[in-house]
Parts: structure tokens; sequence; C-alpha cells
């Protein structure tokens, strides 16, 4: 797997999380403890690569909307649970970690890709922060294999939990198809649907697994981790797609 040094080859960025290295214990040394570290899962890098964009890492400091303005899309990835005082609930005695100053910076980046009409893909945690941008809400604890196939954190990340399915005309279908196999590996749910947004793909149990706003047709989120699925990812697919003819359309 090769990055593409073809001149419409789209910058992906892609956000990650900031953990003081002590937290990856053995893996350092204890005089570097105080020190912080910004990091993700390769399987997004990777699969942008695969897609076809260049992937950057966004670290989570200075301003998002100065990334944004350098950037052809945006990747907003998964992690830790979103705080509930985002929106406005109080916490539950499950809610998992959680990391404000990366909700904060997610927030803002996003508005200023909404904004500056930057494709933006958000996957798991990505997909409840669109959700709560637009005044949504979640579920904050969902427990294992409950539902239909929520989540599987003891399963292989690829292993596939249960089937989505998308709506007639939307995004989601013209992505995915009308079903598609997804794994699952997220804690939290929507729960009250954010203003404007289109709930375009559900599991058989009724969860919301995909969304989508009219008013913003380069904006994509889902529940699952496309990323970390074998075969090839067409939610990657498309944002770089949708990445590329911006940088085409933009560029002397």
């Amino acid at each position: 797997m090769t990055v593409s040094d073809t001149p419409t080859a789209p910058l992906i960025g892609i956000t990650g999380r900031r953990w003081p290295a002590i937290r990856l214990g053995e893996w350092t040394v204890p005089a570097l403890y105080p020190a912080e570290i910004d990091l993700h899962y390769s399987d997004y890098p990777d699969a942008v690569v695969a897609a076809g964009g260049v992937p950057v890492q966004i670290p989570q400091v200075g301003d998002p909307a100065t990334y944004v303005s350098r950037l052809d899309g945006v990747l907003i990835s998964g992690g830790a649970d979103v705080d509930p005082s985002v929106y406005g609930a109080e916490r539950s005695a499950d809610l998992g970690l959680t990391e404000p100053d990366r909700d904060a910076f997610e927030l803002t980046l996003l508005r200023a890709a909404l904004e500056q009409g930057v494709p933006v893909l958000g996957i798991c945690r990505g997909f409840q922060i669109v959700n709560v941008a637009f005044g949504g809400t979640l579920v904050q604890h969902v427990e294992r294999d409950t539902g239909d196939g929520h989540p599987r954190f003891s399963e292989p990340r690829d292993e596939l939990a249960h089937t989505v399915s998308c709506a007639a005309g939307s995004l989601a279908c013209r992505v995915m198809g009308t079903t598609a196999q997804v794994n699952s590996l997220h804690h939290q749910t929507v729960e009250r649907l954010g203003d404007g947004l289109t709930a375009s793909a559900h599991s058989p149990d009724g969860t919301i697994e995909a969304v989508e706003h009219a008013a913003y047709p380069d904006l994509f989120a889902v529940q699952w981790h496309p990323e970390m699925l074998t075969q090839p990812s067409t939610c990657l697919q498309w944002l770089v797609e949708r990445a590329r003819a911006r940088a085409t359309n933009s560029r002397p």
C-alpha cells in the first residue's frame, strides 16, 4: 500500500486523541510520562490510502479552522465517549472515559468544515459528534451484546455483527446499497436526532446507524467502523471522491 502521488490525490485530515505518555506504560520511559502523545489507530490512514487519498493527522492544538482551510476532506474518528455536558445531560454512572478537550476541538473542527464546504465523514464517536453538533443527544451506555449485535467488544474488530438497512434515495443507499453487513464497536448510540439530520440507515433493532443532512450534502456519518473491515470501504471511497472533486475545482 502506497500513498498516491497524483496531483489530484486529496488531503484527508484525521482527528485523533491526545494522551499523557504515562497511559502507554511500558511503551515509554518514566522520564517521558509528563509528555503528551497524539495518536490514532492506523486503520484510518490505511483506509484513506486504500481509497486513493493522502492521510494527515490533525493534532489537537491550534485553530481547527486553520487545518480545515488546508484540507480537502475531514475524517472525525472513533474514541472515547462524548461528555454529556456537551448536550446538557447529567453523567450516567455507566459512562466511559471522556475527553472534553477533544469534544470541543472536534465540534469546532466540524463546524469549520461545514462552513468551508469541506467534505466530512464521521465514524463511531465521529458519528456521535455530528449528532451532538446539531443539537442531538446520546444514550450514554449500551450493554455489551444487547439489541441486535451492539456492541461486540470481545469479538475481532472486523467481525460482522449485524445488517444495516439504508433508506431508498439516501446518501447512505448510494454509498452502501440497500443493505450492508457491519461490525459493532460502539458504547453509545443516538438518543434524540440532531436538528436537520436524517437517519438514513438502521440496524434491525432500530438503532440509528447513519446520518446525513440535506443542507450539507458532503456530510456523512456512520456508527460502525468501516475502516476496520476487510473489504474496501465504500464510506472512505465516498469521502476521498468528494474531497478529490473539491480539490480539483479549487486548485488552479
